[in-house]
């Protein structure tokens, strides 16, 4: 037996007490994150529906107007305060990643408020109208399996109509001081919303859900749902659809710039450094992220050269994308269903390797399926998370816009990236997480999240894939395709490229069909600086990966790699090199 002496007592106290101390500041910290992520779902409530967050289901923000501006910028002082309460030392090396995370938040989201991008609400890409078409489709992360989930559609709609007005009036503003799309966006967006006007309420975009409601509604339920959101569509979602597109043909677009890139914009240098800073998570500036672009772009041509070499081409590699792009053998297809078998064989053929290379898997399920019809025409290969509780399988949706023009020259790797295992497998991780707070395991940051993606495309070989070399040739184009972003999407923003030059470089540079590269371009005009994420983050995980390699030789494991870098979700690049860096040094 232990002998107990008064000189015990009191250092056991002292360490009671510490101990008390330390998990008081620890359940402190846990409160702030909590009280953040919904502040956050209420700023972001489209975001929030999206991650299986129900609680938001009926709200709609006005993102563009001036107060609710206000009600960001008193979000990120109150964190910026809370943050400055805490005592770093004393949090565990989870929570640290999680203080630095809302501080790298806090700081670029009031940089990216010194801009007036606000007025500029829409474009053709993505963004709230078209979230909301995706919502009524009764096919996206919008329930519609209670009377309630049906209730909270229908006073979502009833904002949107309101929304709609906002967007006009903050668009009108940006005319009158010049800021505003380019044309060639402008004129993307009146079809996006002549789709959504229809003379019979029964083909409405937003009737879909009325189409599949539950077995178990009564007849007076069904009757009234039916009823109340006709009355909606009809009064007063058409006639703002019908409004917003008589706008965007008389007013928005005759007033549209004929500049490419927002550099042009009296606020443009400002703001394209602030979306640098956002999308690459990095203080990488223009100019360096151009220079790396164009040395990526002449390394991945070299590789190109003996892929072509390889399969006895003799043209000039311009040809050669050519004979790619239009190569009849590539486009078998004549039935959209084919093209979406076709990626259930590849995720047959990776299914035994994928044990090899991760020990750490999710439990999500997973589906693929054609983009919707509303959006197919514009949209690239996208995969949308599933629901946290597993009510809602990831998916990776395909556009199939012309069956008969569909090139699967570069399905193996897109499958990688979009599905498995790269977006369903980084996203699932993070949202299945249970030692993550909730704000992480839903949360963004493309840089890690595209260069995850990218990166899971080079171990196609390692999964089985990539015996054909017109495949490994479409690995080689999309990695091309991402190094080609680094360079147009920086001549577009910061060097006064024009749409036209941008195109004609990515045709010399890569097999992409013209639409294909055009739907492109545009897009970086869009949304300027997403388009640097992926390349930015894939080249650090690389070279993490080499470094420890290099550093831990024979005792590297590559699971054991993988589940470091994806277990504690996404960050910026710079957390995620000292989390690397531990693991190595350990």
């Amino acid at each position: 037996m232990k002998k107990i002496t008064l000189f015990g007592i009191l250092i056991s106290l002292s360490f009671f007490f510490i101990q008390c101390k330390s998990e008081s500041k620890s359940n402190d910290f846990t409160t702030l994150t909590k009280t953040y992520f919904h502040k956050k779902n209420l700023l972001n409530p489209l975001d929030a529906t999206l991650n299986g967050q129900s609680d938001y289901n009926a709200q709609l923000v006005f993102e563009m107007t001036d107060s609710f501006r206000k009600e960001q910028a008193t979000f990120f002082d109150k964190y910026e305060t809370e943050l400055s309460k805490v005592d770093y030392e004393t949090l565990s090396d989870e929570e640290k990643n999680s203080f630095d995370i809302i501080k790298w938040e806090v700081a670029v989201g009031k940089q990216l408020l010194n801009s007036p991008s606000n007025l500029m609400p829409i474009q053709q890409f993505w963004g709230t109208h078209l979230t909301m078409g995706q919502f009524a489709s009764g096919e996206s992360a919008q329930p519609f399996k209670t009377e309630k989930d049906y209730q909270d559609f229908q006073k979502r709609m009833n904002l949107y109509a309101t929304w709609i007005d906002s967007a006009m009036v903050y668009m009108k503003k940006g005319m009158a001081k010049g800021i505003v799309l380019p044309k060639s966006l402008s004129i993307k967006l009146p079809p996006q919303f002549d789709d959504m006007v229809t003379s019979k309420v029964e083909d409405n975009l937003f009737y879909s859900s009325i189409k599949t409601m539950p077995k178990t509604f009564s007849e007076a339920q069904k009757e009234a749902i039916k009823k109340s959101y006709a009355t909606t569509i009809n009064e007063k979602l058409v006639p703002k659809f019908k409004e917003m597109s008589a706008f965007l043909k008389s007013e928005y677009i005759p007033a549209s710039r004929t500049s490419s890139g927002i550099g042009s914009l009296t606020i443009g240098n400002e703001l394209y450094a602030a979306y640098v800073k956002q999308w690459t998570t990095t203080e990488m500036t223009s100019e360096e992220i151009h220079k790396l672009g164009l040395k990526e772009v002449a390394r991945l041509k070299a590789e190109m050269e003996n892929v072509k070499t390889q399969v006895g081409f003799t043209g000039t590699i311009k040809e050669f994308f050519d004979h790619v792009r239009n190569k009849k053998e590539l486009m078998p297809f004549t039935k959209p269903e084919e093209a979406i078998a076709n990626f259930e064989k590849i995720h047959k053929i990776i299914k035994p390797n994928v044990d090899k290379l991760f020990s750490l898997q999710p439990k999500t399920a997973f589906q693929i399926k054609r983009t919707e019809a509303f959006r197919e025409k514009t949209a690239s290969a996208e995969y949308v998370q599933g629901a946290a509780d597993g009510s809602r399988p990831g998916t990776f949706y395909v556009p199939i816009p012309d069956v008969t023009k569909y090139n699967f020259y570069a399905d193996e790797d897109l499958f990688l990236h979009e599905a498995i295992p790269g977006h369903h497998f980084q996203m699932s991780l993070q949202q299945e997480n249970q030692a993550l707070p909730d704000f992480r395991k839903f949360n963004w940051f493309g840089a890690y999240g595209e260069g995850w993606a990218l990166y899971t495309e080079s171990l196609g070989k390692e999964l089985g894939l990539y015996n054909d070399p017109y495949q490994y040739f479409g690995m080689l184009g999309s990695e091309m395709h991402r190094a080609i972003r680094l360079v147009v999407d920086t001549g577009l923003h910061s060097k006064n490229w024009t749409r036209e030059q941008a195109i004609q470089y990515s045709l010399d540079n890569e097999a992409e069909s013209e639409l294909s590269i055009i739907a492109e371009i545009e897009r970086y005009m869009a949304i300027p600086g997403q388009a640097l994420s992926y390349k930015i983050g894939q080249l650090k995980i690389l070279e993490l990966r080499k470094k420890a390699e290099t550093k831990m030789g024979s005792k590297f494991d590559i699971k054991k790699f993988h589940q470091i870098v994806l277990e504690s979700g996404v960050m910026p690049l710079a957390l995620l090199e000292k989390k690397v860096n531990a693991w190595i040094e350990k």
